[in-house]
């Protein structure tokens, strides 16, 4: 599903308002229209230079519980499996979310295996996606996620029932992480 996520506590607070208190339903409609937008289409063109084709993957079933979104199928058969995460207004970070329910202390998606091979997530006003490498930021969050969570500012959001919780890592700091994360030493036995 894509991660349609639009306020932030970082936001001046509003007086007269109750914290926003996301609706699954309303976000997953939400997610629906960002997934038929004519941008991500430009966004895999551009990526993925053999892209023969690609689908979206909206129904509830296996791969929409293992971070898949959208399938997307090389000329050369190869297919490759993204998660898609939106924000509606820039901003220098990226939000990993490392609990989907706070009280149970469920892992959000950056900190639980997934089947995707990528994540996509955009920026629609300044029109720029990151595509992360999943298991490479796996890697990366298991080498750094406590200490992020500890330096970065923590984004819960509200949902009917429940809270996740992200951290907002900035995105220098994340490139640089995942550029670490595929270097591998080893030593020679003695």
């Amino acid at each position: 599903m894509t991660d349609n996520y639009d306020g932030d506590p970082r936001d001046p607070p509003r007086q007269s308002r109750a914290p926003k208190v996301h609706d699954f339903e309303e976000s997953l409609a939400q997610s629906h229209a960002q997934a038929d937008a004519p941008w991500w289409q430009e966004v895999y063109r551009q990526a993925f230079p053999g892209l023969a084709t690609m689908v979206c993957v909206r129904n509830d079933g296996w791969a929409q519980r293992g971070g898949i979104d959208r399938v997307l199928t090389m000329h050369s058969g190869k297919t490759i499996w993204v998660d898609e995460k939106v924000r509606e207004k820039n901003w220098p970070d990226i939000l990993l979310e490392y609990l989907s329910d706070e009280e149970r202390g469920s892992l959000g998606w950056v900190a639980k295996e997934l089947a995707c091979d990528f994540i996509a997530y955009a920026f629609i006003p300044s029109q720029t996606c990151y595509l992360l490498p999943f298991q490479t930021l796996r890697r990366a969050w298991r080498g750094n996620g406590r200490g992020w969570i500890a330096k970065y500012k923590r984004i819960p959001a509200q949902n009917k029932g429940y809270v996740t919780v992200s951290v907002a890592v900035p995105i220098s700091v994340l490139m640089a992480a995942l550029g670490d994360a595929m270097k591998v030493r080893w030593s020679a036995p003695p």
